[in-house]
């Protein structure tokens, strides 16, 4: 279970490192790459890009070097929240391909966050 629990952290906290640079580094590019963006005001992507930089480190930082690892399935509750709020935004926009892969993130995270619990 260890080992299947690491796979997903590690898999899951790359996702959101790079998708939360792209929003808060790389707005240009983000804007040309995700339809809602365009929508949205610059600062609320750029706050979401952070909260998910910020999620995907400590869903491996804080459990990988042993110092405060509670830290993990709290980061991976805070993801999931983030995927329950993205998907309701996404199901007002009709974007139903965007809302499958919001709740594929959101059952990775939970399963984090109760077996890193």
């Amino acid at each position: 279970m260890n080992i299947g629990l690491w796979v997903v952290q590690i898999i899951l906290g790359l996702a959101f490192i790079m998708a939360g640079s792209m929003k808060a580094f790389y707005y240009e590019k983000a804007k040309a790459s995700m339809p809602w963006v365009k929508d949205s005001a610059k600062s609320l992507v750029k706050f979401i890009g952070i909260a998910e930089l910020l999620g995907g480190i400590g869903l491996i930082v804080p459990y990988a070097i042993g110092i405060a690892p509670i830290l993990t399935p709290i980061a991976a509750i805070a993801l999931g929240v983030v995927m329950i709020l993205a998907a309701g935004f996404h199901l007002k926009r009709k974007e139903n391909q965007a809302i499958g892969m919001n709740i594929i993130l959101l059952a990775l995270a939970i399963f984090v966050a109760i077996g890193r619990w």
